[in-house]
């Protein structure tokens, strides 16, 4: 029995169809969790700053997986060069790395007494979203130092935003 090769073309489709898919699948997990806003099935109150950080952290796997993705499709491709699957896989390992990191950050940040934080990475920057109405400027300083001493990021590269349901 032949296995049939995918063109380039077919390999397009696909991986389109894929990004198609997970877009429909965040906006549904979107319009199951804005339906929930108010309650859960045990009665339990759920607060808007809880649907915020569960909202960020949905929408940021989203586009990781659709980043890994478009990656895998470039590495699977019979038209991409040794230098274009290099640069995927070191995209890929790039990306694993910024992910971990992250989590590490928002851990370290809750253990400084906050109910939850979302932190994300960029090349120029880091953001950090507290649930906390106001920081005071200990605060504030206590998590500059975790990021820090964690990241090889300088302090003006570091924004901290508290979150108000407000």
């Amino acid at each position: 029995m032949k296995i049939k090769k995918l063109s380039a073309n077919a390999k397009k489709v696909i991986v389109l169809c894929s990004m198609v898919a997970l877009l429909i699948v965040t906006g549904t997990l979107n319009f199951v969790l804005n339906d929930k806003i108010g309650q859960t099935g045990d009665g339990e109150v759920v607060t808007t700053a809880e649907t915020f950080f569960t909202s960020c952290r949905a929408e940021r796997e989203t586009a990781r997986a659709e980043e890994f993705a478009l990656l895998d499709a470039i590495l699977t491709s019979d038209t991409s060069t040794d230098e274009l699957i290099t640069s995927a896989n070191e995209k890929k390992l790039e990306l694993i790395d910024v992910i971990e990191r992250e989590l590490v950050l928002e851990g370290l940040v809750k253990a400084q007494g906050f109910e939850d934080a979302v932190v994300t990475m960029s090349e120029d920057n880091i953001n950090v979203v507290v649930s906390q109405s106001e920081l005071t400027s200990e605060q504030v300083a206590g998590i500059l130092s975790v990021i820090l001493d964690e990241t090889d990021y300088n302090a003006t590269q570091v924004v901290v935003v508290p979150y108000s349901e407000e």
